[in-house]
């Protein structure tokens, strides 16, 4: 890895990542998006963006991969510098593959052969996913990306830099300021919105127990400590936040039986079951469920479905 350090020119800080192991930008980058409208992550012309909020203040980052394999970041705002210092970490430079082992699996094996840069990413934080996945809690996908996108764009701020649809999430702050009356107009259910404000209103010290916990099970505890946090919540922010290579999100809609069907071709299957089926890649549970995402079996698409509420007129 080479990180050439970063120089001012007209307008953005630039620099240039190469990653010593193949990357592919997009996939590794992709989980961070909430959805094809999410107004914190664009994508457009082979280039993606980024925006959030940083000590040193706001960014706009600018990735675009050559074919090389390198990538051209660009970053505007008072937080130019830390996010273009942030680049190798976030595109999966600590992720180290070279423990895992297809256990003679075929299609992990073939996922893994077809996505040979799936990177985990680690954005490093905490409370920037937790509020987000608060909205996300016992709700269809759909609800809870409108409720964000809404917020976002009455709350949060114009990204700086020349992307006209990029916008930074409101700051804790700002989170916790906003009235229950907007939280309800932008489709959020009333606890969605308690535990986002009870999780704002502690921002500081979230951030700083998850640096004093490191990695793994002990931040899944502290996080599970906190209102309204589950272990789902905790190992999406795992997984997210800290590029967690085992983070196993139990308590999801879907995972168990998409989980089971690629290993058992069965649809019924639990999370105790699916934490079986998962037990020989322990240390590495994260990356099977990324590359299943990816490439691996397809269970068929029947039974029910959450329905999508709509309380944002009552």
């Amino acid at each position: 890895m080479t990180l050439v350090q970063p120089v001012a020119v007209a307008g953005p800080l630039e620099t240039e990542y190469r990653p010593r192991e193949p990357l592919d930008l997009f996939a590794t980058l992709g989980i961070l998006r909430r959805g094809p409208g999410d107004p914190t992550f664009r994508v457009g012309e082979g280039c993606l963006w980024l925006a959030f909020a940083l000590p040193g203040g706001a960014a706009t980052l600018s990735l675009r991969q050559r074919p090389d394999g390198s990538v051209c970041a660009a970053s505007w705002g008072p937080g130019a510098g830390e996010a273009l210092a942030s680049v190798p970490e976030l595109l999966g430079s600590g992720d180290d593959w070279s423990g895992f082992d297809d256990r003679g699996v075929a299609w992990l094996r073939e996922a893994r052969r077809r996505h040979p840069g799936l990177r985990l990413a680690r954005t490093g934080r905490v409370v920037e996913q937790l509020i987000p996945l608060a909205l996300e809690q016992k709700v269809t996908a759909v609800q809870a990306f409108r409720a964000f996108r809404a917020l976002v764009r009455r709350f949060g701020e114009r990204a700086p830099g020349p992307h006209p649809e990029l916008f930074v999430a409101p700051s804790p702050e700002a989170w916790r300021l906003i009235p229950s009356w907007e939280w309800h107009a932008a489709g959020a259910e009333p606890f969605q919105s308690r535990v986002a404000v009870a999780l704002a209103a502690r921002a500081g010290s979230i951030e700083r127990a998850a640096r004093a916990a490191g990695d793994g099970e002990d931040v899944e505890r502290m996080l599970r400590a906190l209102p309204g946090v589950g272990p789902w919540t905790a190992n999406e922010v795992r997984a997210r936040a800290l590029g967690d290579p085992d983070a196993v999100s139990v308590g999801d809609y879907h995972l168990a039986s998409v989980v089971g069907f690629a290993f058992t071709g069965h649809r019924d299957v639990d999370d105790d079951g699916m934490l079986e089926l998962l037990e020989p890649w322990r240390g590495h549970r994260q990356r099977v469920i990324r590359l299943l995402a990816a490439a691996g079996p397809r269970k068929p698409r029947r039974g029910p479905r959450m329905s999508i509420q709509d309380n944002r007129r009552r």
